[in-house]
């Protein structure tokens, strides 16, 4: 006797393609973002790459020269710390979105094997109850551990968040602080 009919391998094979489609699907998306993005960030580039050329051919001494540099360090800076913030969004947006197809798979497939081992628990000869409450062991203890690593990773990403922002925060600031200085002393040259 089959513990599975054949309608409810098909159905499962079924489900399992969807995922993966799925998955592949938001995979996709990701890159797609970050694609455009980066285009972005090559087109912006290059417009103030010329626009920074022209306005450092223009200069007419020194001291301008000084202070044209220190004015261009700061919107630089903040590109690239708007950049690294979109990507890391790109990132989060599409893992949050793999763990949730994950985690809906995760909690089907334990309902599936909970079925399974409940059925399987009726129809064993006796005798058998201990290998069912092993079994039944084994799958509670894969459930702790599951939460466990899931609650793991959203606080690895959650910490990853603060990582970035704070040390994003404070080049922010000194590159601020600095440009102030640098534009400071080319006034005073």
């Amino acid at each position: 006797m089959s513990v599975l009919s054949n309608e409810e391998i098909t159905a499962t094979q079924k489900a399992s393609l969807d995922t993966s489609l799925g998955l592949l699907s938001t995979s996709l998306e990701g890159v797609r973002k970050l694609v455009e993005l980066n285009l972005q960030a090559v087109k912006s580039s290059l417009a103030d790459s010329q626009y920074n050329l022209r306005e450092t051919l223009s200069s007419r001494d020194p001291q301008e020269l000084v202070a044209l540099h220190a004015r261009q360090i700061q919107p630089t800076v903040d590109k690239i710390q708007s950049y690294s913030r979109h990507v890391f969004a790109i990132f989060a947006a599409t893992q949050t979105d793999v763990a949730k197809v994950i985690e809906t798979q995760y909690e089907a497939h334990n309902r599936r094997v909970q079925t399974l081992v409940d059925n399987l628990g009726r129809n064993t000869p006796v005798g058998s109850e201990a290998a069912v409450t092993a079994l039944k062991s084994t799958i509670a203890a894969t459930n702790t551990l599951y939460e466990t690593v899931r609650r793991t990773t959203r606080q690895a990403v959650e910490a990853a968040e603060s990582n970035l922002n704070a040390p994003v925060g404070a080049a922010s600031k000194a590159t601020q602080h600095a440009v102030e200085r640098a534009s400071r002393v080319a006034k005073t040259e």
